[in-house]
């Protein structure tokens, strides 16, 4: 194996330790077999040297953390491909055991089962004394899934009517839907809803899904289905946000996001602001929350704008553009106390240390770890 290729398995995440172990184990016994087993060695070494850059590479080419989870799925895949290969391909008198998977969970107590007897072929004595009793049972469990079940709701409304008059008829009124006249139930919309938004299935993937099942629904309908959730949603989030701004103290941060950018052919950067709370590492008995807003740029506007009504500890990572919400002056509330984040602070000093070896950071990176304690 190529010497870029080495890993201090210290280094890796301890959940993924085991499967990079594998593929280590993996590629010394593989090493000089058949030849037909040259391009999964080479694949294999090509993964581990990806990997190896994902953890000791410099910080701005480092994975991020799914990017490095794809490495991990690529390599165990891999793994499990060159031994599937050599248990295959090995005469059946010299084939070697394959290593039972350990299971990682245990199946559910409230799972429903579906127990499968398989009986012997006869029952009979081979040696002609009668039938057999049983004496035992071997039971194995494995894991079954079934793919989501479509289904149709039929609503039914009967009309009744006197045949002694012709006074009208009487019939219970529809009830309410999401989508008044449309196809999809609530918890239609609100599956399509989680796998856009939490499982990042795009519509067209979906419309594609549903297709197998012989469900025709084109993207812009899918599309149709959210917008209309998301308005009906809104007033949640308002109040959520609300419901947050009261609270004594309040974490917000901001990342980058792609916007498409129509008629350009291309995307522009906008941002998603994170307003969050969670103090149940403090004893609170607040609930954590968090709510997402979007806006077009970072000003120190936009922080204003989402924290109006809010006047009491914000921590922050030291965005300077949130220190207009200090100010006596300060718009639609008191002025804020802001906390700064101990873990940024401690990073400059870490830099200044590592860079003159500095006394001063020293003493500071000292004095955080107490904090930490």
């Amino acid at each position: 194996m190529p010497s870029t290729a080495i890993i201090d398995l210290s280094a890796i995440p301890e959940a993924q330790r085991e499967a990079v172990a594998a593929l280590l184990r993996e590629h010394e016994e593989l090493k000089g077999e058949r030849v037909s087993l040259k391009e999964i060695i080479k694949r294999l070494e090509h993964l581990v040297a990806e990997l190896n850059q994902a953890v000791h590479g410099k910080r701005s080419e480092k994975l991020s953390e799914d990017d490095r989870q794809l490495a991990f799925e690529d390599l165990e895949i891999a793994v499990a491909e060159a031994e599937e290969k050599q248990e295959t391909q090995a005469p059946s008198e010299s084939r070697p055991r394959r290593a039972a998977r350990r299971n990682r969970g245990n199946l559910p107590k409230d799972l429903p089962r579906i127990e499968r007897v398989i009986e012997p072929d006869s029952l009979q004595c081979p040696c002609g004394c009668g039938e057999m009793h049983k004496i035992g049972e071997d039971r194995t469990e494995r894991l079954d899934i079934v793919p989501a079940q479509l289904r149709v709701l039929v609503t039914v409304r009967p009309k009744y009517a006197c045949r002694a008059c012709t006074d009208g008829v009487t019939q219970a009124s529809a009830p309410a839907h999401l989508i008044d006249g449309g196809l999809p139930t609530e918890g239609a919309i609100a599956h399509v809803l989680v796998s856009k938004y939490a499982d990042h299935l795009p519509l067209y993937r979906q419309s594609r899904i549903l297709a197998r099942s012989g469900i025709e629904i084109h993207r812009s309908t899918l599309a149709d289905w959210v917008g209309t959730a998301a308005f009906h949603l809104g007033p949640v989030v308002d109040r959520l946000a609300e419901h947050l701004k009261t609270s004594t103290k309040l974490f917000m941060d901001e990342t980058t996001a792609p916007v498409l950018y129509p008629g350009r052919g291309r995307t522009k950067t906008g941002y998603l602001w994170a307003l969050a709370r969670d103090d149940r590492s403090w004893g609170g008995d607040d609930p954590p929350g968090v709510v997402f807003f979007y806006a077009p740029g970072r000003a120190g506007e936009n922080a204003e704008k989402i924290l109006h009504g809010f006047d009491g500890i914000l921590q922050i990572d030291g965005y300077q553009g949130c220190n207009r919400l200090t100010r006596p002056n300060r718009k639609d509330g008191d002025p804020v106390r802001v906390a700064h984040c101990w873990a940024h602070a401690r990073r400059k000093l870490k830099e200044v240390f590592d860079r003159d070896g500095s006394e001063i950071a020293a003493e500071g990176l000292r004095r955080i770890a107490e904090f930490y304690k």
